[in-house]
């Protein structure tokens, strides 16, 4: 290594570079040639501009770098435009919630819709402490599936924040909700797999207390009253794939072997059907299998899995419009709005192979 004259064998350090100087409102109009007033109602979208005007001051403040200043524009409005974010299922592991398929989507869908209504997002552990956000201007906060009576909601609601969640919060002042309707969601998986020759459709569920969960549940038990069949439930005690495959065993386990498995539990598609065979299975042709799943994995198994989709992606559009509607409105009465599901059948469910569908729930 060459060293520089003079350096005494140390080399000399890189001077800093100074920022360079913001680019202003006022730079912006000089050097488009327009006044401070018309660029700035060209970039907020206000005024009567014409097209070529409103383009010209656009156009100039992105060639230059201007960006506004958005402290600036919070003084004025008296509004932080910040959404915190909190998965209620998983407090006992604060941030699994992300090597979920399910929640990956649906928090990415949720930023990404915020944004584009001029919102951010801030993500907070599952099970945050109110110290955690107390302190941070939230015009709201959603909480996905909440557990029962989950103290996060309480706090919120306590504290005059809009909370944002699932219809266990329906009808409360200061509360929104976006759900899907899981005892449809259910009948229709079930009466599926009875259309398809199965009689003894065994489900897999996390043993949690979130009103989805719940709901799914009930809805099986009926079910299976109201067709003269034995519920056959197995519960996984966590969440992930290790909890899940167990409880996968010991549905397939059982001395009177299901027909028909119906896996609720988030897990890996590939991994029911390597328990299937683990435990002496054809899919479909000893087992009809659907999975509860956003997992890209399922429809290129072998065979493809069926999946019921709780589309995350429609769930957070129509959410964070119903929110930002109340927001903008100042309205504190309840709202919610329920979203289908859909029902992929692929080869997995199907006796006899042939092609799949959908159906939405």
């Amino acid at each position: 290594m060459t060293e520089a004259p003079g350096s005494g064998g140390h080399a000399s350090p890189t001077p800093s570079r100074p920022a360079p100087p913001r680019v202003r409102l006022v730079d912006v109009a000089r050097e488009a040639g327009l006044s401070k007033t018309t660029v700035s109602a060209a970039l907020n979208g206000t005024g009567r501009l014409s097209p070529a005007v409103r383009e010209k001051a656009r156009e100039t403040a992105r060639r230059m770098g201007y960006r506004p200043n958005a402290t600036a524009r919070q003084l004025r409005a008296g509004r932080a435009r910040l959404i915190g974010y909190v998965v209620g299922e998983f407090a006992g592991r604060p941030w699994a919630y992300l090597e979920s398929p399910y929640f990956a989507q649906l928090t990415s869908a949720t930023a990404a819709a915020a944004l584009r209504r001029g919102y951010a997002l801030v993500m907070l552990p599952a099970g945050s402490l109110q110290s955690e956000w107390a302190d941070l201007p939230f015009e709201a906060v959603i909480v996905a599936d909440p557990v029962a009576d989950d103290a996060v909601v309480e706090d919120l609601l306590a504290a005059r924040i809009p909370v944002f969640s699932d219809a266990s919060v329906a009808g409360r002042t200061g509360a929104h909700w976006v759900d899907v309707d899981a005892g449809a969601a259910v009948r229709e998986t079930l009466d599926h797999l009875r259309e398809q020759g199965a009689r003894r459709t065994a489900i897999v569920l996390p043993d949690s207390t979130t009103r989805f969960h719940q709901g799914v549940l009930s809805a099986y038990r009926d079910w299976c009253a109201a067709h003269g069949d034995t519920p056959r439930v197995a519960l996984a005690a966590d969440a992930g794939n290790g909890p899940v495959v167990r409880a996968v065993d010991d549905a397939l386990a059982a001395a009177e072997r299901p027909d028909a498995l119906f896996v609720v539990a988030e897990l890996s598609p590939p991994l029911v059907l390597e328990a299937a065979r683990r435990h002496g299975y054809d899919v479909p042709r000893d087992l009809l299998v659907v999975c509860v799943s956003e997992d890209a994995t399922a429809a290129h198994s072998d065979p493809p899995v069926s999946t019921l989709s709780l589309q995350p992606w429609e769930i957070a559009e129509a959410g964070i419009e119903l929110l930002v509607r109340a927001l903008e409105k100042g309205d504190e009465q309840p709202s919610g709005v329920l979203v289908p599901t859909r029902l992929l059948v692929r080869e997995s469910s199907r006796h006899g192979g042939g092609s799949g569908g959908t159906v939405s729930v």
